[in-house]
């Protein structure tokens, strides 16, 4: 999914932490991507670069968000997205270097398009413990069911079962936060913004 503004993003670079945030799904867009960039240089020598500029696009804007998400983490967290960058890459390079199989990699990538996907369940299992939506934005939940409804149909258009399988299921899954936004959103306790210190209260203490 490729987002121009990220709400989440916004939020963590004004309050200045990633607390409660999870960055799975951007570290999994990251491998998602390139390996789609890969297997779409292909696709370009046949007259079709709509695969490689969007997840060109993503490509180049994803590991923004995780540097985001690095820089107000907690070492913990920042080593673990260090560990699983280092796996992306030397997984990337040997697929590239190893695999002959344009069939095999297709099947490869619709396997991270899904775990892609299906990385925000870990935020939908949060809204529903804590019956909140304050770590699930809206409009993101928007763009990802209507991301995946234009991919579908493309892919139906273009008989494209590959395209289809992963984008029909991004449909679902975005539909589906949709949903749990819906029930929950009444339920939200927003945190309310903090008071300036005023010179009188400094002088007290």
């Amino acid at each position: 999914m490729v987002d121009l503004i990220n709400l989440t993003f916004i939020t963590i670079s004004k309050k200045k932490k990633a607390v409660g945030f999870k960055p799975d799904p951007y570290v999994a867009t990251v491998i998602n991507c390139a390996m789609w960039v890969y297997y779409g240089m292909s696709l370009v020598r046949l007259g079709s670069p709509l695969v490689v500029i969007i997840n060109a696009f993503g490509l180049g804007i994803k590991p923004i968000y995780v540097g985001i998400f690095f820089t107000y983490s907690p070492w913990n967290r920042r080593r673990n997205i260090l560990v699983v960058l280092l796996i992306e890459l030397i997984f990337m390079a040997a697929l590239v270097a190893l695999c002959r199989s344009s069939a095999l990699f297709v099947m490869l990538c619709i396997i991270f398009n899904i775990a892609m996907y299906t990385s925000p369940l870990t935020i939908m299992r949060r809204v529903i413990q804590t019956k909140s939506v304050k770590y699930m934005h809206f409009y993101m939940s928007l763009a990802m069911f209507l991301n995946g409804i234009t991919w579908a149909v493309y892919a139906l258009l273009k008989f494209k079962p590959f395209v289809l399988v992963p984008n029909g299921l991004e449909a679902l899954l975005g539909l589906a936060q949709l949903i749990l936004y819906a029930t929950y959103y009444r339920t939200t306790k927003l945190d309310k913004p903090e008071k300036p210190t005023s010179d009188v209260e400094l002088s007290r203490s």
